[in-house]
This record gives structure tokens, sequence and C-alpha cells, in this order.
């Protein structure tokens, strides 16, 4: 349970979802998932430009290294694609994962501006919350029972995977995420760092 005393980062974000450009504003979020060997918290990291999922993470527990892990990945992934990532801001819940020290130092590591919505307001981390409840829907009420960490890993790369590359989205013009991206991209290489090869 989050603590509404302690001191945190203030919300960037007020409810704006839309981003110019891709690696201006990630949302993340985590939920869980039974299984048969104990539940399996599952952690998600959003751009809000093209609602593509740069990063996820797994684990069967809910401290901080399960929200890093996503976060990492998004790095990692738009680090490769020689992606421009100035003025980034990471919006997330308040909980205790996200308001960590842990993750606050690696986030100004990274000239990460953090963004936290007010306590207790789905709302404010909404496309996280849609993101999320898609996942649960399409994949986790579809395809369970789950067994163990791996199996909900091996079908959570599946999904992202077509999430990401397949999935149309009516938000960004009934087309994929990454597809969306592309386009921005093809129209605008001064957001490239490096040629793509």
């Amino acid at each position: 349970m989050p603590d509404p005393t302690h001191e945190r980062a203030p919300d960037l974000v007020k409810r704006d979802f839309v981003a110019s450009a891709p690696n201006r504003c990630w949302v993340a979020d985590f939920t869980h998932v039974a299984a048969f060997a104990g539940t399996v918290y599952v952690a998600f990291v959003v751009d809000t430009f093209s609602r593509r999922i740069v990063g996820w993470s797994a684990a069967t527990n809910k401290r901080t290294p399960l929200v890093l892990g996503a976060l990492e990945m998004g790095l990692w992934q738009r680090e490769r694609e020689g992606h421009k990532r100035e003025g980034l801001i990471h919006h997330s819940d308040a909980g205790s994962q996200y308001t960590s020290f842990r993750l606050a130092a690696h986030l100004a590591g990274e000239n990460i501006a953090a963004s936290i919505g007010t306590v207790g307001d789905a709302l404010d981390n909404a496309l996280m919350e849609s993101t999320i409840g898609l996942y649960k829907t399409e994949l986790i009420k579809r395809r369970g029972p789950w067994r163990t960490l791996t199996d909900v890993e091996l079908a959570t790369a599946e999904w992202v995977d077509w999430y990401n590359n397949r999935r149309l989205h009516g938000e960004i013009g009934h087309v994929p995420p990454i597809e969306y991206e592309t386009e921005f991209y093809n129209t605008n290489p001064n957001h490239q760092l490096t040629a793509q090869p």
C-alpha cells in the first residue's frame, strides 16, 4: 500500500497520454497472474506515442527489480534501435516499487523524469490500465490455467510480439505500434541517433 505522506515525484502527465514522438512519455505498471506454482507478477512499460510495449518483466515477487527489469528492457530496446530519448518521462502509479529510492536513482542516472499519479486513482495511469486489461483478456484468461513463471514468460513474450507487430490499434490509425513508429521515423529521420543497418 502506498504511503500518501511519502515524498515522491510529481504528476508530469496529468492524464494526457498523447505524445508527439516516441520516447517522450512511457507509462508503467504491473499485474498478477495466478499459477499452480504461485502468483506471477508481470510488469510492462508502454510508449504513449505508439502504444508499443517497449519493455516487460516477470517474477514471482513484486519487489523493485520487477519494474526495473521492464524499464531496462525498454532502454535496451530503444538504444539498440538507435532512437533518441531526451526529455523522456516515466509515469506510474504510487506503488512502493515506483516510489522506491532504487528506481528513482536509476531514472535519474538515465536522465529520465519520474512522474507519479495520485494515490488510488486508476485514471491517472489509464493507458497502462487499458494495456493490462488487453493482456488479461487476450492472453491470460484465454489460455490459462497457468502452471509456472516460465509458462507465463513464454506466453507473454509471444503476446507482446503479436501486440507490437500485428495487433491493430484504433488510437493510432488501425496499424500495429511498430508500423506506426516506423512511419514516424521514416518521415522524421532527425529522431534517429544513428543510421539503421
